[in-house]
């Protein structure tokens, strides 16, 4: 398992916006145009790009499924307190 790793993720308030981003994403829509588009995280500015980290700096549902990801995968939508990640694991390290 990876000590870090450089995530990007869009954030929207329900599931249903969610969902209907990743079938965007899975036929080809640009992740980084996505988020910046959809995002409700000052992180959409950089494309989603939320930078390193490691165990314990994310929530708890977050960090789970982006320690698990495969790089370049997309999750399903995850639900934490701030609403509805879409996570995309760009690189661990």
């Amino acid at each position: 398992m990876p000590k870090q790793v450089r995530a990007s993720h869009i954030l929207v308030k329900t599931e249903q916006e969610a969902n209907s981003i990743l079938f965007d994403l899975k036929r080809g829509a640009s992740f980084e145009d996505e988020a910046k588009k959809h995002s409700l995280c000052p992180s959409k500015n950089k494309g989603g790009d939320l930078g390193w980290f490691g165990k314990g700096m994310m929530v708890k549902e977050f960090e789970n499924a982006a320690f698990s990801l495969p790089v370049g995968e997309l999750s399903k939508p995850v639900k934490t307190q701030f609403g509805y990640h879409i996570i995309k694991v760009t690189e661990t390290k």
